[in-house]
């Protein structure tokens, strides 16, 4: 199923909008650190890599008519990570997921982001309620999940690690 969500959202302290090129080198912070990628990835990237992978955030939107967002603070006009929907195909479902900067973490900024776009998807986005698709050694992950109202629903098998499926409520 596609559809479109609008391309720019806000929330208190954060603007959610599309990826641009410079965003690249901010995502290759997360990309390149390894407690950040330790669950999702599990590796670091090299520079190349991030910027493909930063392509594939933005050109997510191209294909499905949806995407994750590039949260800039607004305070600081600073990239401080990506939060939205995502759905590669070999997911089990559509999710929201999150990552942010290292230095960016801690701050709320996942939850707070994630809450705004949950709310958008309440009204515009048919179907049931998306999942979190979660390592389930990432506990950090596992909080803003719970924190957002998600219940672990089942727990599967995914590149070789256990993945929680996290449904967020209607």
């Amino acid at each position: 199923m596609t559809f479109s969500l609008p391309t720019h959202l806000a929330s208190e302290r954060l603007l959610l909008r599309p990826f641009v090129e410079a965003d690249w080198q901010g995502m290759h912070r997360h990309y390149s650190d390894p407690a950040c990628t330790r669950y999702t990835l599990g590796r670091v990237l090299s520079e190349g890599e991030s910027w493909r992978l930063t392509a594939t955030l933005a050109g997510h939107w191209l294909l499905r008519g949806y995407g994750p967002y590039a949260l800039e603070e607004k305070a600081s006009g600073l990239l401080v990570g990506a939060v939205g929907p995502w759905f590669p195909v070999d997911f089990p479902e559509r999710e929201i997921k999150w990552a942010l900067l290292p230095e960016c973490q801690g701050r709320g900024y996942a939850r707070e982001a994630a809450a705004a776009v949950l709310a958008l998807l309440k009204t515009a986005w048919p179907g049931p309620p998306p999942i979190s698709f979660i390592d389930q050694r990432n506990t950090a992950s596992i909080r803003v999940a719970l924190a957002l109202g998600a219940r672990l629903e089942s727990v599967r098998e995914f590149r070789g690690s256990e993945f929680g499926v996290y449904r967020h409520a209607d």
